[in-house]
C-alpha cells in the first residue's frame, strides 16, 4: 500500500522521464496554444516546468525554493528541463533527504512529503502539456495511482482557493484515466 512514508523518488524520477518524453514529442508550432493550466500557455508551461525541477533541486539541498522564479526563459527548454530534472534527482538520492525538515512554498514539511508535492506538480502539469499538444495524456498508472493516492490525503477536497492555490476538484469524466483523475483532483479539467 502507498502512503506518506513511501519512498516517492522512484515515482518522481519516472515522472520526469514521462514529462521528458512530451517535451520531446511537442510540435513547436505549439508553444503559443493555450493549456488547461490557465495560467500558462505552452511555452510559459514549459518554462515552469523547467523551474519546477530547479525548486525540487533548491529543496532537497535546504536552500529557499522562492529564490527559483516562477518561469523561465531560454533558447531550449527541453534540455533545460532534461539537466534540471538530473540535478534534482541527484539532489535526493541521499536516503536522509527523505525524513530531514524541508522548507518548500506551502511551509515546513518532511522531504518525502515534499517530493510527493513534486511528483504530484510535474504529473498534472505534463498532463496539462500532453492535453494542450495532442499527445497522449496518460501516464503509466503504476506511477500515477500511487502518487493520486498520496496526494488526495496531502491535499483534501477542502478548503480550495485563497491560501490553498487550487481550484475545486473537477468530477472525472466517466471515461478519464488515472492521469486525468489526478489533474482532475487538482482542479484542473479538459478544455
Amino acid at each position: 500500500m502507498t502512503n506518506q512514508t513511501t519512498d516517492p523518488r522512484p515515482y518522481y524520477g519516472r515522472a520526469l522521464t514521462w514529462v521528458r518524453s512530451l517535451m520531446t514529442g511537442l510540435d513547436p508550432a505549439r508553444l503559443d496554444d493555450p493549456t488547461p493550466c490557465t495560467e500558462f500557455d505552452v511555452r510559459a508551461l514549459l518554462g515552469h516546468l523547467v523551474c519546477t525541477v530547479e525548486r525540487a533541486r533548491a529543496v532537497a539541498e535546504g536552500g529557499d525554493p522562492l529564490a527559483i522564479p516562477h518561469i523561465v526563459t531560454a533558447a531550449d527548454l527541453p534540455a533545460a528541463y532534461a539537466a534540471g530534472a538530473e540535478k534534482a534527482l541527484a539532489a535526493w538520492s541521499e536516503d536522509d533527504s527523505l525524513d530531514r525538515t524541508v522548507r518548500v512554498p506551502w511551509g515546513e514539511v518532511p522531504g518525502r512529503t515534499a517530493l510527493w508535492g513534486y511528483t504530484n506538480e510535474t504529473l498534472v502539469h505534463g498532463w496539462d502539456l500532453a492535453v494542450a499538444t495532442g499527445q497522449d495524456p496518460e501516464a503509466d498508472p503504476d506511477v500515477v495511482e500511487p502518487v493520486r493516492a498520496v496526494f488526495e490525503t496531502l491535499l483534501p477536497a477542502e478548503p480550495r482557493g485563497g491560501p490553498v492555490p487550487f481550484a475545486p476538484v473537477v468530477p472525472p469524466r466517466p471515461d478519464a484515466g488515472p492521469t486525468e483523475r489526478l489533474a482532475n483532483w487538482s482542479g484542473r479539467s479538459r478544455p
